[in-house]
Order: C-alpha cells, then structure tokens, then sequence
C-alpha cells in the first residue's frame, strides 16, 4: 500500500492536525533520511501554509492543537509541539505544551528544526503600502530605479506584468522590464489594483 493511502486511512480522510476534509496532501516532518508513515502526515493546505510561514497564523484555527497534541502519531506530535511554541503568547497554547508529554528523542527532533524558538510572524513579500504580493501579480514601480550593469532606467509608473518572489528575501521581486529581467525592491512597488 503507497504511503499516501496509509496516511488516508489513517487519518480518515481528515487533516491530522484541524481534522478539515479539504484538500489534504502528504507533509513531510523534517529532518529525516527517509520518511514513512511515523515522520509524514496528511494536512490540509491552510495548515500548511500557515506551518510554512506562507499565511499569517490564524490563532483560532490552530485551537485544533489542544485535541491533536494527544495524538499518537510522533510526526502529529513533532508538528504540535512546534506550532505550540510558536503560539506561545496565547495562554491555551502555553497550557498545551505544559500539558504535551513527549519522550527525549522525539523532543530532540521536535527542536531539530529551530522553528520552535520563532513567533508567529511571517515574513511575507509586501509592496510599499503593505499589500501582500503574489507570483504572478502586477506592480508599478513607485520610483524611478537606474537598473546596475545596464543603460536602463525603470521610469516611475512603469506597470511589470507577471512578477515572481525571490525566494528567501522578502525585500526582492523579479519582473521583466523591456525584455530584461531584473530585480526590484518590493520598498519601490505598489500592487496594481491595491
């Protein structure tokens, strides 16, 4: 049996962490060599996005961890003691991890990561208003920006179609401005439309 049906079965067809039905994958509980049914579970994408720092963390959703921290799973177990930390300023969560019992191994590989020790926060790319900004999306630059190692200059109100996030800085975007594509301080970008 494939280890996504496993994980299905086990999991009744639900998020192991908030027990949503809708669109489930497999999420693999790093660091691991390899991963099988104890160090992999079946989430759904809004836990995900928010365990990947990709949404901002919605308190009142993550209430779920007080009945999944008594999971039997050690990867249910790892991830909820994880996002436990990082909600710590909430008293429930706090009262969680007081409560979470988890042997010395699998409390190693829990801190293995270092996402315990991080808030809440989520470092999103935003242009300078604010507004969260997307692949794909359209921005206009909000100053006039001389391009390095070309003659270009990027006028101010220049419209860059179909932008792309550089991954791992969240202060830089990559857009094509005649036919080059170059690198831009989101500081210097407004969402079209925002």
């Amino acid at each position: 049996m494939k280890l996504e049906d496993l994980l299905l079965k086990r999991s009744e067809n639900k998020c192991e962490l908030c027990q949503s039905e809708s669109a489930l994958k497999l999420y693999e509980v790093g660091p691991q060599d390899r991963y099988n049914e104890d160090n992999t579970i079946m989430i759904c994408d809004r836990c995900t996005a928010q365990i990947e720092k990709k949404e901002e963390l919605d308190n009142s959703h993550w209430a779920c961890l007080t009945t999944s921290m008594w999971s039997e799973v050690p990867g249910v177990q790892v991830v909820t003691w994880r996002m436990l930390n990082r909600l710590r300023s909430e008293s429930w969560a706090m009262d969680g991890l007081d409560m979470m019992y988890m042997d010395d191994d699998r409390l190693a590989w829990a801190k293995a990561t270092g996402d315990h020790e991080n808030d809440s926060a989520v470092d999103l790319h935003k242009d300078s208003n604010g507004a969260v900004l997307q692949t794909g999306d359209t921005i206009v630059l909000t100053k006039s920006l001389d391009v390095k190692g070309t003659t270009l200059n990027a006028k101010l109100g220049t419209v860059v179609k179909n932008i792309r996030l550089v991954e791992n800085n969240t202060e830089q975007i990559e857009g094509k401005i005649e036919g080059q594509v170059i690198v831009i301080l989101t500081k210097y970008v407004r969402k079209q439309g925002a």
